[in-house]
């Protein structure tokens, strides 16, 4: 019985440790600054990080001469069916944290769990705007042509795509608004890799400004001041 105690605390003792490793690096790598890279080509393409409180977005352009994501994030997926947005914002996460969990007061232990060790699906969440505003929420970053097309090639990636190459559209209500809706995507959520992480490291594939790791949505915007 005693060498069970023992190997119970043990155990215990080896979770708590591992939590506040976590705590402790979660707090202080999202100050390690990764700089901008410099470019002499002229920054004409405005992107925004926009966060709603749990999630952070990437917005771009719906429309340039790069890219045009109304091609594959189809405009009659959404409620409104309006077609003259100007702007989308997408961003990667766990497919029960997206569906299930608009706002930190409908989080589940069950949905923690499963997203924060690898048991759950991923997903895209896309929704359109007809203006950014920038406000503590919402920052704007003038980039370059070259650095979109980095961005593009980044956010592409992360959709999963039928035979066709076409983006898998999930069917469900459980939309935030009339302007957005979800998709299928790739790789697999967890404690070291949020949507705020992914986030971070799309702006890293633009060099962008950045932590060099996070969790959360204030470590990114903590860098866009």
């Amino acid at each position: 019985m005693k060498k069970m105690i023992f190997i119970f605390l043990k155990v215990i003792g080896i979770l708590l440790g591992v939590l506040l490793l976590y705590v402790l690096f979660a707090y202080l790598l999202p100050f390690i600054e990764i700089s901008e890279k410099k470019t002499n080509d002229s920054k004409n393409i405005p992107i925004y990080i926009y966060t709603n409180g749990v999630h952070t977005d990437i917005v771009m352009p719906v429309k340039n001469d790069i890219k045009d994501w109304s091609e594959k994030i189809s405009l009659k997926n959404l409620k409104s069916q309006k077609t003259d947005y100007k702007y989308v914002g997408i961003g990667w996460g766990d497919k029960g944290f997206y569906l299930d969990t608009p706002t930190w007061a409908d989080l589940k232990v069950s949905t923690a769990f499963k997203a924060a060790f690898w048991l759950s699906e991923s997903a895209m969440h896309c929704s359109f705007y007809n203006e950014m505003n920038e406000a503590d929420d919402c920052k704007k970053i003038m980039i370059s042509e070259r650095q979109y097309r980095d961005l593009v090639k980044f956010v592409d990636a992360k959709f999963e795509k039928d035979a066709n190459g076409n983006y898998i559209f999930i069917k469900t209500d459980a939309v935030y608004a009339d302007n957005d809706a979800f998709y299928d995507a790739n790789g697999t959520y967890s404690f070291a890799y949020t949507c705020n992480t992914w986030s971070n490291d799309a702006l890293k594939a633009a060099g962008q400004k950045s932590a060099y790791w996070t969790a959360s949505d204030y470590g990114i915007f903590l860098h866009y001041k």
